[in-house]
């Protein structure tokens, strides 16, 4: 009841007196089920109220509360609500949201719509998706970045993919790229000449057309890739605590420093991944390309810990974040202590010297070795 949930005798007034009066009570009992503390119970109550109070006045009833909850988002947008002043806000409108799934849960509206996917509107995208898994190795993360952009542009240029021009692929990717900064700009140029090689591939336009988007500046090798002090990397890994969470967390530290590994990879890491009789651990790089890595001792007593003491039965992976760092730190540990950066590159298993060449500038001497002398002058 609500009476049992709010104090306030205008607060049940005015929700009782309006729209929502046959439904507020039950929404009341159906907040406090679903675990919704008495404080953020009465502030959904009385935001509530505001909105019904304003669709009361606009002429709306709790039949027609979705056309109601669209106008009234329109009249915030178009005229924010004077602080402190009585009416809706966006706060009702979250109210509003919660009251509306309540209702439907109860039958009282039908159930929401759910929109077609990209997909579905344009089938030509699952073909990609599927040409890409097989060519390519993407992952389903990373095609579900292409396929925003790739629907953007079908919905821009239209489905007939053989009509494309130039011209028109390079004003779409311009525009698109515009509101973003450096890198997710590169992504969408790095989108569309996915799909465009793609069409051109399967006979859907002509080929070579990735050839008309034009790219990005960035300036390779001209940030100082971030790492922590060896001794900050120790610190990081001792503080996990030997009980609850601390020996997972423990082995997946170790995973990053030691081994440099992605946070990606360490996610997909598998039991069938860990060679224990060699000492070898698989690891599903980018683009899926599998290759074999030593397991030290101190990695693998630590993964045995975890795996036996705090691993719940579970299969759903567990989400990193922030892991690169420790992987840039370990190329500058094993930078310090002598390995070379073809080495380092074998590692961490880069498909190009020139990415490894970053991490030199963690060390100005090395530096040296590397740079090149300008034209006729003497090198230092």
């Amino acid at each position: 009841m609500l009476d049992h949930h709010v104090n306030s005798p205008v607060t049940r007034q005015r929700l009782r007196s309006g729209p929502a009066a046959d439904h507020v009570d039950t929404f009341a009992d159906w907040l406090y089920r679903h675990g919704y503390k008495p404080i953020s119970m009465v502030s959904i109550l009385r935001s509530l109220a505001g909105w019904t109070d304003w669709i009361r006045a606009a002429g709306f009833t709790v039949h027609d509360c979705l056309k109601a909850f669209a106008a009234c988002a329109a009249e915030l947008q178009a005229c924010r609500r004077v602080r402190h002043s009585r009416g809706p806000n966006n706060h009702s409108l979250a109210s509003a949201a919660l009251f509306i799934r309540f209702l439907r849960e109860q039958g009282v509206l039908p159930p929401a719509v759910t929109p077609p996917s990209p997909a579905d509107l344009w089938p030509i995208i699952g073909e990609f998706r599927s040409w890409m898994r097989q060519h390519r190795g993407l992952t389903e993360t990373t095609l579900d970045v292409y396929q925003t952009i790739i629907a953007e542009l079908l919905t821009a240029l239209g489905g007939d993919t053989r009509l494309y021009t130039a011209e028109a692929l390079r004003d779409f990717t311009l525009e698109r790229a515009r509101r973003h900064r450096i890198s997710r700009a590169k992504t969408v140029v790095v989108s569309v000449r996915a799909f465009l090689r793609f069409l051109g591939a399967t006979g859907q336009c002509p080929p070579g057309m990735q050839h008309a988007i034009p790219g990005f500046a960035s300036w390779q090798l001209s940030t100082v890739p971030r790492f922590l002090a060896t001794e900050d990397v120790e610190r990081v890994i001792a503080s996990c605590p030997s009980d609850g969470n601390g020996p997972r967390d423990k082995a997946v530290l170790l995973l990053l420093a030691r081994l440099g590994l992605r946070a990606g990879e360490v996610a997909r890491l598998r039991f069938d991944d860990i060679d224990w009789v060699e000492g070898l651990i698989t690891v599903s790089g980018k683009v899926r390309r599998q290759e074999k890595l030593p397991l030290s001792q101190e990695v693998g007593d630590a993964l045995l810990l975890y795996l036996r003491q705090s691993r719940p039965p579970l299969r759903t992976p567990e989400p990193i974040n922030g892991a690169h760092v420790l992987r840039h730190s370990a190329a500058a540990t094993m930078l310090r202590h002598g390995a070379s950066l073809a080495g380092i590159g074998a590692v961490l298993r880069h498909r190009s010297p020139r990415t490894t060449a970053h991490y030199a500038k963690v060390d100005i001497g090395l530096l040296s070795e590397i740079a090149q002398p300008w034209p006729g002058v003497v090198s230092c």
